[in-house]
């Protein structure tokens, strides 16, 4: 069997995800198949030490490590709520990855995997999900924006910066995280247009997880996402999402066009999402478990453990490391997490806007004054 063949396999959709009136999902880019064999693509190789690899390999343990200790936490009351990345690790992290000192990225709500790779200590993405502050990290310094509930709102903002980026003269580029559903948004599509216009440095990473919530992509679209950048006027690729060597490759090539004066690029990490949509979500209900068992064939995690293992570039007290490591990650997630302090009520007012308006300090003041009517009201 051939790459090709083996790559045109991968793409397939499976049982039970497509629908009759669709083509046939086209090609994708991968450097790494299921198995974890090595393959090559005529226009993104990628040149990367056994040191990276053994690298990347940690930074999918420790990720799906901290989400599967935030979903635990959730289902013990200890956060409000969880948007799981389960199945996306490769996707986020490769692209996280692909990233250079001064670029900056725009989250939806799902990226720990990037926040990860831009540096911001875990306990500061579960301090927004417990509701005790808006984002502990400080976006300038890490480049990497706060979380963005909106759905596709981020794209204006990611474009908004780009041509920030482009008039300040800078080589920086930027990169906006969107879902498949998010494709249908307004949002996305009039900051794709902004992007074209002005060929601001902005690449578009859309992470096609086959479901908008409950949703599926054939009720979102007739073609592949990535075709739709051509309507638009720039470059779309679809690479395997799951696949962390391809998703690293494509993603740092258009990062590069984006700094050399290139514009936009559209990438469609082709992946799954094989936990609930949030944990307020029970995925039982509109998709099947065949479907979920042929996609853990593919599990991100699982196909470069089987690399580093085939090739000895990892033994088993490297991987036995990893997971002692990653038991000691979820540890301090969990004692840092259940020791946050909750803010004072009233500090809800103070970072409304940058400064107080009167508005605002009747409200406060209100506010405060109904709290205190209470024996031992707390402000």
């Amino acid at each position: 069997m051939t790459a090709l063949d083996q790559t045109t396999e991968v793409v397939d959709p499976v049982p039970g995800a497509s629908a009759p009136h669709l083509p046939r999902q086209p090609d994708l880019v991968q450097l790494l198949t299921p198995e974890g064999e090595r393959v090559e693509h005529p226009d993104y190789a990628l040149d990367i030490s056994d040191d990276e690899l053994r690298a990347l390999y940690r930074d999918l343990v420790l990720v799906r490590r901290w989400d599967v200790e935030a979903t635990a936490l959730q289902r013990q009351g200890e956060l409000g709520i969880w948007a799981s990345l389960l199945g996306q690790e490769a996707a986020q992290v490769g692209a996280g990855r692909a990233m250079l000192d001064g670029d900056m990225a725009f989250p939806t709500y799902r990226e720990h995997g990037v926040a990860w790779a831009r540096g911001v200590d875990p306990l500061q993405v579960m301090s927004l999900f417990r509701g005790v502050d808006n984002g502990g990290w400080d976006p300038a310094d890490r480049g990497f924006n706060l979380y963005t509930i909106v759905i596709g709102a981020q794209c204006l903002h990611a474009t908004g910066y780009a041509m920030g980026v482009q008039r300040d003269g800078s080589e920086n580029a930027v990169l906006a995280f969107l879902g498949d559903g998010a494709t249908s948004q307004g949002e996305v599509n009039e900051a794709m247009i902004f992007a074209a216009s002005f060929s601001a440095p902005v690449v578009f990473f859309c992470q096609n997880n086959q479901y908008a919530i409950s949703v599926p992509l054939e009720r979102q679209t007739r073609i592949p996402l990535y075709q739709r950048a051509a309507g638009f006027g720039f470059p779309g690729v679809r690479v395997d999402g799951n696949d962390v060597l391809a998703v690293l490759a494509v993603t740092r090539s258009a990062l590069q066009a984006a700094r050399e004066g290139q514009g936009p690029t559209f990438i469609e990490a082709f992946t799954y999402r094989m936990g609930a949509h949030t944990t307020s979500d029970d995925p039982t209900r509109y998709r099947l478990a065949s479907e979920l068992e042929e996609w853990k064939l593919r599990d991100p995690i699982a196909r470069l453990k089987a690399h580093l293992s085939r090739t000895g570039i990892a033994d088993a007290a490297f991987l036995d490391s990893v997971e002692a490591e990653g038991d000691e990650l979820a540890a301090r997630i969990r004692r840092g997490t259940v020791d946050m302090p909750d803010p004072a009520p009233s500090s809800m007012f103070e970072h409304v806007y940058a400064e107080q308006t009167p508005h605002l300090a009747d409200q406060r003041a209100e506010f405060e004054a109904y709290h205190a009517s209470f024996e031992g009201g707390h402000q």
